[in-house]
């Protein structure tokens, strides 16, 4: 029997959940937008409040991603939850999908580009007639033959719709990510899913804003800054990069370049294991303890956080007691699924 889900504060927005499916799954179904990324309880990104009814969680949900004391507080992860009974729901924000219609469709791999020993660029074609829109910050999903998913960041801006920039890491034993390191030839067709996720830009905030990356979660921040070019957006923005070796910062000089051409921008690469052939003369530690180093405090800022969910999380316990609001903390975490077949 389908229960019901009531959206406190917003009228009209109530949606049904089957009992197959997620409270995510059901309001995305419904074209409601929840705040969203990793879709398996890794990030918290979709973090919202139970006020009235029951669930029951239908996979792990990481420690990182709601704590003991959020669960006691009535926080709960909509990404794995299955409804029981009707609920009341308090989500922190809400949009309708419908203005951004997700589309699944072919893409032509265009370029390949081995940026560094284990990250490949993909440029890919979309198809003409396509009405693609997305919001800078959101991904596609890969869609395997066998149903399988791969989800991507897009790099690209949504200005630059003609191609789409994909930023791929190789994962050991990884089906995809092989194939693309080992096989993958242009004019190859892919078939994608998207606009997905609530990792994008807030443009109607003037909070100064601190990006923090940790290796290929870069590519959506290079899509915020490009986007944020083309739409005139001035905002105070810094960015923390960071990566083990010099070889991870793999767009160093781009954003060397951007950060000259940009006022309003500045950026601050860290590495935490480099090498001696490195020859590293910036930044050692660990990404977000450069942040906390170089900042007093974290109130008023707006962050936007990508990477390994260890990263996500330590930034996101060390910004909220460093001052910073949680309401301000957008992350995506990346969350690897791998096969060897």
């Amino acid at each position: 029997m389908n229960a019901i889900v009531r959206i406190a504060d917003h009228a009209g927005a109530d949606f049904r959940v089957a009992p197959d499916q997620t409270v995510l799954e059901a309001a995305l179904a419904a074209g409601l937008l929840l705040p969203y990324g990793c879709r398996d309880g890794a990030c918290g990104a979709c973090r919202a409040r139970l006020l009235e009814g029951k669930i029951e969680y239908t996979g792990p949900v990481a420690a990182s991603a709601l704590t003991e004391e959020e669960r006691a507080q009535g926080w709960f992860l909509p990404c794995r939850a299955r409804a029981l009974t009707d609920l009341v729901i308090a989500v922190r924000e809400l949009r309708r999908a419908d203005d951004f219609p997700v589309h699944k469709f072919p893409a032509r791999v265009e370029h390949l580009e081995r940026a560094a020993e284990d990250v490949t660029i993909l440029t890919l074609k979309r198809p003409a007639s396509l009405d693609f829109r997305f919001r800078a910050g959101q991904y596609v999903d890969v869609l395997l033959p066998d149903g399988a998913r791969r989800s991507f960041s897009l790099a690209n801006a949504p200005e630059e719709t003609d191609f789409l920039e994909l930023h791929v890491r190789l994962v050991p034993g990884g089906r995809f990510t092989t194939h693309v390191f080992t096989a993958m030839k242009p004019k190859e067709v892919l078939r994608l899913e998207g606009p997905l996720g609530s990792f994008f830009l807030r443009e109607e905030s003037e909070a100064p804003i601190l990006f923090l990356a940790g290796g290929t979660g870069f590519a959506p921040i290079q899509s915020m800054l490009r986007h944020m070019h083309h739409a005139g957006i001035a905002r105070p923005a810094t960015l923390y990069w960071g990566a083990r070796t010099r070889a991870g910062l793999y767009r160093h000089e781009w954003l060397e370049r951007f950060a000259a051409e940009h006022a309003w921008f500045r950026y601050v690469p860290v590495l935490s294991e480099p090498l001696v052939e490195d020859r590293w003369e910036g930044r050692t530690e660990l990404v977000h303890r450069a942040v906390l180093q170089d900042l007093p405090t974290l109130a008023g800022y707006e962050v936007y956080a990508c990477g390994a969910p260890a990263m996500i999380e330590a930034a996101r316990r060390d910004f909220l007691a460093h001052g910073l609001d949680a309401e301000s903390f957008f992350s995506d975490a990346f969350t690897f699924a791998t096969s060897p077949t």
